[in-house]
């Protein structure tokens, strides 16, 4: 349960534009309280059922609420999955540094993995083998890389992989916000299927990974 403190804190933070997986992962980070995201967003509803209107600082109210309170899983299978159509203007734009794609090349026979990360405006490249494609080790790898440099990290726009489906713990982690591209539309992740191909004269398809 949240305390009157933790609810002034978040308060400040949700008037300021912050979205809950931000303010959950900065408050672990700064000590405070390790609160998960979704805690932030019921007690977003709640004010609002109040007649509260911190609904109204989260980027796509609307959308948002569908997803969040509507079902919680959808034709991909992956929960609470946020559409790339509700990504900020300024990702799109790149405007800023910070927001990332994501994707994962597979091994032969389902034989290793290596999951990839590009920043869309410095072009900047991660890769990291793993032993397969499940999503803990898909998690786990993505926290390794980016939690160094997690103040460059504001959104990631991942594939519908199932491996993708621990993204709100990735999100939690690291203060960041998570999408995912239309099924079927890989050139919404133009930057990280070009640099996957590039990686593929490398590691090509008839490759086992381990």
């Amino acid at each position: 349960k949240l305390t009157d403190e933790i609810k002034g804190i978040v308060n400040v933070r949700i008037e300021d534009d912050w979205s809950p997986e931000q303010i959950a992962g900065r408050l672990k980070q700064e000590g405070i309280i390790s609160l998960h995201h979704e805690t932030i967003y019921q007690h977003i509803l709640a004010d609002k059922k109040a007649g509260g209107e911190l609904y109204k600082h989260l980027r796509h109210q609307n959308k948002t609420y569908r997803k969040r309170y509507g079902s919680a899983h959808n034709r991909t299978g992956i929960p609470n999955r946020v559409d790339i159509d509700e990504r900020p203007e300024e990702v799109n734009n790149r405007k800023r540094i910070g927001d990332w794609e994501a994707d994962t090349i597979i091994g032969k026979n389902h034989k290793g993995a290596i999951v990839t990360l590009d920043e869309r405006v410095s072009k900047l490249r991660l890769a990291f083998p793993l032993a397969g494609k499940k999503a803990q080790y898909v998690l786990d790898a993505t926290i390794l890389m980016l939690d160094p440099i997690k103040s460059f990290v504001k959104t990631i726009t991942f594939d519908n992989g199932k491996e993708f489906t621990l993204h709100e713990k990735i999100a939690e982690a690291l203060g960041c916000d998570t999408y995912f591209a239309t099924p079927y539309s890989s050139w919404e992740r133009g930057q990280n299927e070009n640099a996957n191909g590039l990686l593929r004269q490398y590691f090509p398809k008839v490759m086992e990974l381990i």
